[in-house]
């Protein structure tokens, strides 16, 4: 009863970008490989050193792309396997693999860690990448025409928070959902529907009265709920965890943010997140359209900006993730069978 929908539109003008951040700091880190011309995220890439038992001495790096851990030991060994036989150390053990991402290493390491792509040291230091499509409006092609796909549907809420506050007549604290397509630009586009370049978003965005010791209720409340929800639908509690951002994984904006995970066959991923975001987006959209998007709350008789709890949802995932809740297996007269 307390959340209204809405359809915005898919193309926004940069200034709604310029103003929510995104124009300027919604961007992946990326490299390239000098030899094949092939391009990964840094992000997506992990490295470690090779460092032998016996000596404790390191002679080289191993670099794998993102995957399971079984995956990734695997395809590190491969490698390790390689460097020890051109070093002429056949047969010599090395210590356990100590992964970190790409984008950790110094530009001395970055010298001799290896391509996925050539297995020799070709990549190039990693540089920002933007994830937003560009397209053009109207026929002339230039500066002025320019426009991006919504790499979210949350922006569209935003821009239109006093829209919807004044035709459904809703009282804070009130919610704007909104499910649609968002595109981005991914570099290496993988791991099945979790780096694509379109997909279906649901989006709640949930404003509530300002206060440090406001948000943190409404957090914890939408946090359960959101859980409640899933299990609602059919998806296994054991399989279902939590991650909170912490330091550098919480966003600049942010207050607090906790992902609901999903443990599925093939590893555990994020599945929904649930954001205090503070007022900061309705702030930069208020600075940079030059119009108050504050709201006069008849009960205080005060003017604010409220604050929002965001809840947000991949569609494709959580179709997944019901299909696994739903996968059993059964054993008839020692046959198996999968339903």
């Amino acid at each position: 009863e307390d959340v209204v929908g809405l359809d915005s539109s898919i193309i926004h003008n940069p200034t709604t970008w310029k103003s929510s951040g995104h124009l300027d700091g919604f961007s992946d880190p990326m490299v390239d490989c000098k030899e094949t011309k092939l391009r990964f995220r840094a992000d997506q890439l992990f490295y470690s050193p090779i460092i032998l038992k016996e000596f404790g001495e390191k002679i080289g790096f191993v670099c794998v792309q993102e995957a399971n851990d079984d995956q990734m030991v695997k395809d590190a060994k491969k490698q390790a396997k390689k460097i020890l036989k051109e070093k002429e150390l056949k047969g010599q053990e090395y210590e356990a693999f100590s992964f970190k991402e790409l984008i950790e290493a110094t530009e001395e390491e970055m010298s001799e860690i290896p391509s996925p792509a050539s297995g020799k040291p070709t990549l190039t230091m990693p540089r920002d990448f933007n994830l937003m499509f560009q397209t053009s409006v109207g026929a002339a092609t230039d500066k002025s025409s320019t426009a991006y796909l919504r790499p979210e549907t949350a922006q569209g809420i935003f821009i239109n928070f006093k829209n919807a506050l004044g035709t459904s007549r809703q009282k804070i604290p009130f919610g704007i959902a909104q499910i649609g397509k968002a595109f981005r630009n991914e570099i290496t586009p993988r791991n099945f529907i979790f780096r694509s370049r379109e997909f279906e978003q649901m989006e709640v965005e949930y404003f509530i009265p300002p206060g440090d010791d406001v948000w943190p209720a409404y957090h914890e409340k939408w946090m359960a709920e959101c859980k409640d929800f899933l299990i609602d639908l059919g998806l296994k509690e054991d399989l279902m965890g939590w991650d909170v951002h912490e330091g550098d994984k919480l966003a600049h904006y942010a207050r607090a943010c906790t992902d609901i995970t999903f443990r599925f066959p093939f590893g555990t991923q994020e599945l929904m997140g649930i954001a205090a975001r503070g007022n900061y987006d309705l702030t930069q959209h208020s600075e940079g359209s030059g119009k108050s998007l504050e709201y006069y709350d008849d009960a205080t008789k005060e003017k604010y900006l409220p604050h929002v709890i965001e809840p947000s949802l991949g569609v494709d995932r959580l179709i997944l993730a019901l299909i696994c809740s739903a996968y059993a297996e059964d054993e008839i007269s020692g046959e198996k069978r999968n339903f």
